[in-house]
């Protein structure tokens, strides 16, 4: 069965309300649909890459690129892992977390994004502290970091609300002005296991070694 070679189809994470999992292909085109129909308002651009700006039938194209983009290009030293977020079994967005030479470093950077009609409900938080859970508890993690333009209220206040602290700023060029991007870092000692008390990890055991985590002669995750 492909789970027995790609184990991250199931990995699932649940909270009170929401399911954190790989998407199907179904799944995915909803995914795409919700981008399509608008993430944010169009006067303000929350993303670097300005990948909202697409016009919408790319811009749906776009979200199943670049899903099976990070698949395809997953090594245990480089990932990136973006779980579809369902709300009442349906997909409401995305929430990834990334991390580079994970081993050694212990550090992951988490992004995401939801559906307008998904928005001010308190999902974002939700989802946000369940993948926090997974990368301090599951694959035992010393820092995150996130980021967000200083407009970004919302984004700003999920990340206050979970602990994190200002880590620095950075200048990015987006629609061609310069924009101030707000650097963010929880440690691990500043994680509030509470927040996310409810949320269970399922089938994280036979993914460790693609998170850089297992050999074959070692099945837990390193300390």
């Amino acid at each position: 069965m492909l789970i027995d070679y790609w184990p991250l189809l199931g990995l699932r994470l649940t909270t009170p309300r929401l399911e954190l999992r790989l998407p199907r292909s179904d799944e995915l085109a909803a995914l795409a649909d919700l981008a399509r129909d608008g993430v944010h308002d169009p006067s303000q651009m929350p993303f670097s890459s300005g990948w909202t700006d697409l016009p919408g039938t790319e811009r749906a194209r776009s979200v199943v690129q670049h899903h099976w983009l990070r698949l395809g290009n997953w090594r245990p030293d480089d990932w990136s892992l973006n779980l579809a977020v369902f709300l009442g079994g349906r997909p409401v967005g995305i929430q990834a977390m990334a991390a580079r030479r994970f081993t050694p470093a212990r550090e992951v950077n988490t992004a995401s994004w939801l559906g307008l009609s998904h928005q001010s409900q308190g999902i974002g938080t939700e989802m946000r502290a369940a993948v926090l859970h997974l990368a301090f508890t599951g694959l035992g993690a010393e820092e995150a970091t996130t980021g967000a333009f200083a407009d970004n209220a919302p984004s700003l206040a999920v990340s206050r609300k979970l602990g994190y602290v200002p880590d620095g700023i950075e200048r990015r060029v987006v629609r061609g002005e310069v924009v101030i991007m707000q650097r963010l870092r929880l440690p691990r000692d500043m994680w509030r296991p509470a927040l996310a008390k409810d949320t269970e990890i399922i089938g994280l055991l036979p993914c460790l070694q693609l998170f850089g985590l297992a050999t074959d002669d070692d099945t837990g995750p390193a300390a």
